[in-house]
């Protein structure tokens, strides 16, 4: 009957955490891609991050384009996550280990971002080529960046686009080539 509860627990715990990671990462790499601020997804997103984030700015200030106030709070928010899962299961993990595995984590979730950006771009390529919404915008600021320099590999063959394979490849190398080794030495020193 405990694993019951320990697995409800980690289920809720990841799936609110998740989320709210999630938006905060979301925000952070929309940023960073300077995509259109005054998109209605863009909004939502500013709108339920500004809280934590407010009060976060006024004591880390940014760095070179790059919100450190947002990385701090999304680093802090996975060890919390990575923590409270381990405590809902039981298990203890140290504090090295658990930034380890929090950087891993976060590496891994901006993989799953590209990733989805690219297959949702490839899916809009077929289904609505030239339709524009505030949600594909995004997905094309997002995903340009992962397929530019493959596009400059494989250029189009006879109109077909290529270039996101070879992105996927790329990213998926990145996971068992950064991310798992990442996640071996978080649990060694967990």
């Amino acid at each position: 009957m405990d694993t019951y509860y320990s697995a409800s627990a980690v289920f809720l715990i990841q799936t609110v955490f998740g989320l709210y990671i999630l938006a905060v990462l979301l925000r952070l790499m929309l940023q960073f891609l300077r995509a259109d601020f005054y998109n209605q997804v863009s909004q939502f997103l500013v709108k339920i991050t500004n809280p934590p984030l407010k009060p976060l700015r006024r004591i880390i200030p940014g760095w070179g384009g790059i919100d450190l106030a947002s990385v701090v709070l999304l680093i802090v928010l996975e060890m919390a996550e990575l923590f409270l899962v381990n405590l809902a299961m039981g298990q203890a993990i140290g504090a090295g280990g658990l930034f380890v595995l929090a950087i891993a984590g976060l590496l891994s979730l901006v993989i799953d971002v590209f990733t989805g950006a690219i297959i949702l771009e490839v899916i809009l390529s077929w289904v609505a080529p030239g339709s524009y919404s505030p949600i594909i915008g995004l997905v094309y600021r997002v995903a340009d960046p992962v397929l530019a320099p493959s596009r400059r590999i494989i250029p189009p063959i006879s109109g077909i686009d290529l270039s996101p394979l070879l992105s996927l490849v790329v990213l998926q190398l990145m996971k068992f080539l950064v991310v798992a080794p990442l996640s071996d030495l978080g649990q060694r020193l967990g």
